[in-house]
C-alpha cells in the first residue's frame, strides 16, 4: 500500500511539473505567433526600432548601456539558464538523473538527438556557399513547448514517456550550455574571465562553508554575469555555473521543523488568554516569527530558488524572448528557406532528431547496454523522437550567436518556427494514432 501510494505522489508531481512547463509552452508559442504578426504588419518598423533602443545605468566611472535585445538576450536568459541548471542540478542529484541505470536510456537517446542533426546540418553546409558555423541550432530541444504539444495528447501516452521526454530535454539542454561555452565564444579577455574564476571560486566557497542564504549567491552570481559577459564568453553561461553552486541540504531537519513549529504553537495558543485587543502579545509575535524563521530553515536553497524562478521563466522570461526573437519579415529579401543553412536547419530538427533519438536508444538497447522504460513501446519513443524536434527557444538563441547578418538569423529562426511547427505536429498525429496505454502506471 505504502509503495502504491508513494507511486502516485511521484506520478502527482510529475503531472504537476508537465502542466506548468506545458502551459509554458503554450503563452511561448502565442508569443512567437504575436511577433510575426507584429514584424509584417505596419508597425514593424517601430517594433524593431524598439527592440535596438539603448538602456543601462552608471554608478561614478562605472557604465554599462545595452540595447533592450541584448539586454533580454543576455540578462533575462541569465535568469532562464540559472533556472535549466537548477533543474539539471536537481535531476542529477535525486531526479530520473541520479543514477547510471536512470540516465543511460534519456542520456543516449539526447547525445543521438545531439549529433546526427549537427551531422546533417554540417552535410548541408560544409560547400562553400553554406555556413557551418550554424552546426548547434538543431541540436536542441525546447521542453515547454515540446511538453506543449504532447500534453494535447492527455491520457494517450503513458507518463513514462513524458518523464523520458523531460529528461532528455534536460540533458539537451546540458549539451546546448556545452556548445554554447565552447563553439560560440571568441576573443577571451583573459583578466576578465579570471575575475570570474574568483567569483565562481567564491560561490563554491559559500556552499562549502554552510551558507544557506540565497542572498549572497545571488550578489555574487550579479558580479559573476558582468565578468562572463566581459570574458567573450556568452553571459548565459554564468546562470548555470551560478546554479551548480546553490545548496541542496536544508539548514534544519524536517524533525527539527516539526518540534519548532509544535513548541511555538503552544506558546501561541497559551499566550492568547493574555491578549486585550486586536494585536498579538510579544510571546505570540515571538512565536510567530520563528516559526517563519524555521520555515526558511527547512526548505532546500535549490528547491526554493527554482520553485521562485519558474513561473517568472514560464510567463514572462520566454514569451518575452519570443516577442523580442521570432520575429520575422517574411517580406524581406534577405529571408530565404532555399539555401543550405535552412535546409540544415529543417533537415536537422525533422528528420536529424528522430533519427538519432530512436536510433541510438534502439541500437543501445539491441546490444543489452540499456533498457528502454517498460510502459513505453518503441512507437512511443518514435514519437518523442519526433516532438524531440521541437527546438524554439534554444535554437533561435543559438542562431543569433551563430550569425551576423541580419537576413541570415531571419532565414535561420524562419526555418527554425517552420521545423517546430512540423515536428510538434507530426509527432502529436503519430502518437494519437496509437492505442492509449492499458494504465499510467509502471507496476515494476
Amino acid at each position: 500500500m505504502s509503495t502504491a501510494f508513494g507511486n502516485l505522489k511521484f506520478i502527482s508531481a510529475i503531472e504537476r511539473f508537465l502542466k506548468r512547463e506545458s502551459t509554458g509552452g503554450i503563452l511561448l508559442f502565442g508569443a512567437a505567433v504575436a511577433a510575426m504578426i507584429i514584424a509584417n504588419s505596419p508597425i514593424s518598423e517601430s517594433y524593431f526600432h524598439f527592440l535596438h533602443t539603448k538602456a543601462g545605468f552608471s554608478f561614478g566611472s562605472f557604465q554599462l548601456e545595452l540595447s533592450l535585445a541584448h539586454w533580454i538576450n543576455d540578462g533575462l536568459m541569465a535568469l532562464f539558464f540559472l533556472l535549466i541548471g537548477l533543474e539539471i542540478k536537481r535531476e542529477l542529484l535525486v531526479g530520473e538523473l541520479s543514477s547510471p541505470a536512470k540516465a543511460a536510456f534519456p542520456a543516449l537517446g539526447a547525445l543521438g538527438g545531439m549529433i546526427v542533426p549537427a551531422a546533417i546540418y554540417l552535410g548541408f553546409n560544409m560547400a562553400e556557399d553554406g555556413n557551418p558555423h550554424g552546426f548547434g541550432i538543431p541540436m536542441a530541444t525546447d521542453i515547454a513547448f515540446a511538453l506543449g504539444f504532447l500534453m494535447l495528447l492527455g491520457n494517450r501516452v503513458p507518463v513514462a514517456l513524458k518523464v523520458f521526454l523531460v529528461s532528455l530535454a534536460v540533458i539537451d539542454d546540458l549539451g546546448a550550455i556545452l556548445v554554447i561555452a565552447i563553439g560560440y565564444s571568441s576573443n577571451l579577455d583573459w583578466a576578465a574571465l579570471g575575475g570570474a574564476a574568483v567569483i565562481a571560486g567564491a560561490l563554491i566557497a559559500l556552499n562549502a562553508g554552510g551558507v544557506k542564504k540565497l542572498v549572497p549567491y545571488l550578489a555574487l552570481g550579479a558580479v559573476l554575469w558582468y565578468l562572463v559577459f566581459q570574458s567573450g564568453i556568452h553571459a548565459t553561461i554564468a546562470g548555470v555555473i551560478l546554479a551548480f553552486t546553490i545548496p541542496v541540504r536544508q539548514k534544519i531537519t524536517s524533525e527539527q521543523f516539526v518540534d519548532t513549529c509544535r513548541l511555538e504553537l503552544d506558546t501561541f495558543g497559551g499566550a492568547e488568554g493574555k491578549r486585550k485587543n486586536v494585536l498579538l502579545t510579544s510571546e505570540q509575535q515571538d512565536a510567530v516569527e520563528k516559526i517563519g524563521e524555521a520555515y526558511e530553515q527547512v526548505q532546500n536553497p535549490l528547491l526554493r530558488l527554482e520553485h521562485s524562478l519558474h513561473p517568472f521563466s514560464a510567463f514572462l522570461i520566454m514569451p518575452v524572448f519570443a516577442l523580442a526573437n521570432a520575429g520575422v519579415a517574411l517580406g524581406g529579401s534577405d529571408v530565404n528557406l532555399m539555401q543550405p543553412v535552412a535546409w540544415g536547419i529543417l533537415a536537422g530538427l525533422i528528420i536529424g532528431k528522430p533519427l538519432g533519438i530512436v536510433g541510438m536508444t534502439f541500437l543501445i538497447s539491441r546490444l543489452g547496454w540499456i533498457r528502454k522504460p517498460d510502459s513505453c513501446q518503441w512507437n512511443h519513443i518514435i514519437g518523442a523522437g519526433i516532438i524531440g524536434g521541437v527546438g524554439f527557444t534554444m535554437s533561435i538563441f543559438i542562431a543569433g550567436l551563430a550569425f551576423e547578418e541580419p537576413g541570415l538569423i531571419d532565414s535561420a529562426k524562419l526555418a527554425i518556427v517552420s521545423a517546430s511547427l512540423i515536428a510538434g505536429a507530426a509527432g502529436v498525429f503519430y502518437l494519437w494514432r496509437l492505442p492509449p496505454p492499458t494504465c499510467k502506471l509502471d507496476e515494476k
